[in-house]
């Protein structure tokens, strides 16, 4: 099989075999060298945006440093800002990959990557897939995403998906009667892996619990499930292990950035500490040693085009006691869980379906900065949002539009313009809470 995924890559003037050579050297090295590679890229990363980037200049106050953990904290606030006014010189919206977060903090944005950094990021990827024989090129992938629903954003994802050796499973309606669909595709098609959002596959999990299926028995190709943007917790991460009679590999990481964390195959959650520099501070940003619990701080060591530099991002986490500068790895992640919706047909929609719906009014004009949205009843929604102006009758309208496409019609919203929105204890917000 041609490796399409890869040519795609450099087609689109991405220098994946660059990255990938790139990623192996720095994989070889010693923990001594490791060390100097880590500080060096720091320094690197941090003289080049002071140099090169008004936004972070601005940010820090200097056009120098000396002590790195005097640096500022980088926060999704900083962030609501059009992307052209935080790109580095030299780049433009043209030259850069350009994507969109999903909001799932409450705090949605666009962001930039270099092409070399986003080949680098498909390269750490290709690497720990391989950790489980999977490759990007050739495995075939059962992917439990959603989708865009308009025509042009719909065609652009199946041309990805053909690219990528992948049949999509949207996950916007995971009723009894799709997910039988599902098992049936299981029956006939040779997949390789599951990859897709944690609350999807565990609902699907228990759809063959109650069925009395082992996916492994359906689908004898079958090597590893990958599970990621949402918390596994350990009772779901058994019931997945059983039902689909697979490794369950957790995967934690941001889009905006890289996978942070990713299972080994001696179980361990292993910190991505080749592309990025992670620390775990208290209150006070002050850091914190390995063993203790503290906001997760990650810096993007490449990405010359935005800086990602001791950027928080939102989460949670301690790393091991047993960590290392060259092998981090997290012991514990708290938060990033999503509810599901249970709607009045009976359909079941996990609550990154929301981002689909949301991000038709989130573009890059720094109007809505944060939102929030509450299941009341089961056809009763809320949307909370801090906006410099009210939404308008035509967002609004959008908005509906998108409901009714994503979710299902008759459905009542209301939208509650906030001054400032709840948080938890530890200042995040939750993008989406079910009453019901």
């Amino acid at each position: 099989m041609l490796p399409l995924f890869d040519l795609s890559l450099q087609f689109n003037g991405y220098p994946i075999k660059e990255a990938k050579a790139e990623l192996q050297k720095i994989v070889a090295l010693t923990s001594i060298e490791k060390e100097h590679f880590i500080e060096n890229k720091k320094r690197e990363i941090v003289e080049f945006h002071l140099n090169n980037n008004p936004f972070y200049q601005e940010l820090v106050g200097a056009k120098s440093y000396t002590n790195w953990n005097d640096l500022p904290i980088l926060n999704k606030h900083n962030l609501q800002q059009p992307l052209i006014e935080r790109l580095s010189t030299a780049y433009t919206l043209k030259n850069v990959y350009v994507g969109k977060t999903s909001g799932s903090s409450g705090n949605p944005f666009i962001f930039a990557r270099d092409k070399f950094t986003h080949s680098l990021f498909w390269a750490s990827t290709a690497y720990r897939f391989g950790w489980y024989n999977i490759n990007l090129n050739t495995s075939y992938q059962a992917r439990f995403y959603g989708i865009p629903l308009d025509f042009m954003g719909y065609q652009k994802e199946k041309l990805k998906d053909f690219l990528s050796n992948r049949l999509r499973f949207p996950i916007f309606d995971l009723s009894d009667d799709f997910l039988e669909n599902i098992v049936g595709k299981f029956k006939h098609k040779k997949f390789d892996y599951i990859n897709g959002y944690t609350s999807s596959i565990v609902l699907f999990a228990k759809f063959l619990k109650q069925k009395n299926i082992v996916l492994k028995d359906l689908c004898p190709s079958l090597k590893a499930c990958m599970v990621t943007s949402e918390m596994l917790f350990e009772e779901d991460k058994i019931l997945l292990e059983k039902q689909l009679g697979i490794p369950i590999i957790n995967e934690y990481g941001a889009s905006e950035l890289d996978l942070i964390a990713f299972q080994n195959t001696q179980d361990e959650w292993q910190v991505n500490a080749e592309t990025l520099f992670v620390e775990i501070l208290d209150d006070n940003d002050a850091v914190l040693p390995y063993g203790q619990e503290g906001r997760i701080v990650v810096t993007s060591l490449f990405n010359k085009a935005h800086p990602f530099i001791r950027y928080d991002i939102g989460d949670i986490g301690i790393l091991d006691e047993k960590s290392t500068l060259q092998k981090p790895i997290l012991k514990k992640l708290i938060g990033r869980t999503n509810d599901v919706a249970i709607l009045p047909s009976g359909k079941k929609s996990p609550g990154l379906t929301f981002y689909y719906i949301t991000k038709s009014v989130i573009e890059d004009d720094g109007n809505v900065k944060e939102f929030t949205i509450k299941q009341i009843k089961s056809d009763t929604f809320e949307i909370e949002y801090i906006s410099e102006t009210k939404l308008t009758a035509a967002q609004i309208q959008k908005i509906e539009q998108a409901i009714a496409l994503y979710l299902e019609p008759n459905l009542k919203f209301s939208y509650i313009q906030k001054e400032v929105l709840k948080r938890n204890k530890r200042g995040k917000l939750k993008q989406f809470t079910s009453m019901v």
